[in-house]
């Protein structure tokens, strides 16, 4: 069991909406909407806001989608990571949001750890997209985890790293700023109310330690690997970083280590956005970033897929149901792969390999 896991009281998950809702600023379809080519950016309008609206707000809502695929893996018969010279194969992991046995369960049904929770498959090769913590009970264990998995597999000529998701930055924030007030365009906000609105979680505040903030503040935003565009969010908001992966990279490290708010509070504003690459236009949004960055396909957490499916209700419904999730779902003419499994609403930590077989 790694440093921290088990800590911290029970926390039911549930299928209703309440911990998820989220600006209205973030139910963008991106620059790219009204392109007809790709490439052809169309001007981004201006945002507005209600009247004493803040950014903290929950309002995200369901989209019913027709036109995006799910992907079944059968566990039984997916390739098991061979513990070999030379390159090995690459898994990508989803939202996790504090639920480490989930994790820890996924992960070795996968062959990656073995009963132990010690990192087992060689040289693999595996990707976080993002948002360790928030929402579930033991935040803290699994960004531990992924930290000591890290070590192991560089130890065994693989490698196991991570992406920077918004609640990162928004622990990170609450965290250094606490209830230092911040512009948001939208009356007072703060990182510690955002932080709380959003699934924070007081045991995580209370055994976050240097070494996390550390090792959070050093992550990548975005990574292009075998073809694969890795991102946290669905959203086209990384061209305002820069032209190349390391520019993005290198602008939002530079952005976190100035320590101000209200830059800081900007940047996790813009990668709190989603949809981007739902509806028309979306897959020129798409094409516009694997343009930009480069990769044949992007790889996407953030926006959990019951959402693109339409299967989960607001709140105030009777009848929700929990979300059948059996895999990642391809959308957005097929150049978009979404991974968050919705665990946090009874839906599935997803663990999957790339390339897929659609």
């Amino acid at each position: 069991m790694t440093q921290g896991a088990g800590q911290g009281p029970e926390v039911e998950r549930t299928a209703t909406l309440r911990d998820f809702r989220v600006p209205a600023y973030v139910h963008e379809a991106g620059p790219h909407m009204h392109s007809a080519h790709p490439g052809e950016v169309a001007p981004t309008p201006e945002e507005t806001y209600p009247e004493g609206y803040t950014p903290t707000q929950r309002d995200l809502p369901v989209v019913n989608r027709g036109d995006t695929v799910q992907v079944t893996v059968d566990p039984e018969t997916a390739a098991a990571p061979q513990a070999s010279t030379g390159q090995g194969p690459l898994y990508v992991v989803g939202d996790v949001h504090g639920y480490l046995d989930q994790l820890m369960s996924a992960l070795q049904e996968k062959g990656l750890l073995d009963a132990a929770g010690n990192w087992c498959a060689g040289t693999a090769r595996l990707w976080f997209l993002g948002d360790f913590t928030d929402r579930g009970p033991d935040g803290i264990g699994v960004i531990d985890l992924v930290m000591r998995l890290s070590a192991e597999a560089a130890a065994a000529g693989g490698y196991c790293k991570a992406l920077m998701g918004n609640h990162e930055l928004l622990l990170l924030g609450a965290k250094r700023f606490g209830d230092t007030p911040v512009n948001s365009g939208a009356g007072t906000a703060t990182f510690q109310a955002a932080w709380l609105l959003n699934g924070g979680q007081k045991t995580d505040m209370d055994r976050l330690q240097d070494h996390h903030l550390q090792w959070m503040s050093r992550l990548d935003a975005i990574e292009e690997v075998d073809g694969h565009l890795l991102v946290h969010s669905d959203t086209t908001a990384y061209l305002d970083y820069g032209r190349s992966i390391e520019e993005v990279n290198d602008t939002v490290r530079e952005t976190i280590t100035r320590n101000d708010a209200d830059e800081v509070w900007d940047l996790f504003r813009k990668f709190t956005k989603r949809f981007s690459f739902r509806d028309e236009g979306g897959a020129d949004a798409v094409r516009s970033l694997l343009d930009t960055y480069g990769g044949a396909r992007i790889v996407h957490g953030h926006s959990p897929i019951p959402y693109l499916l339409g299967e989960v209700g607001s709140e105030d419904d009777e009848d929700n149901r929990d979300p059948v999730i059996e895999g990642p779902h391809v959308y957005a003419d097929g150049l978009a792969i979404a991974m968050d499994g919705g665990v946090t609403m009874a839906g599935k930590l997803l663990v999957q390999q790339l390339p897929l077989d659609t």
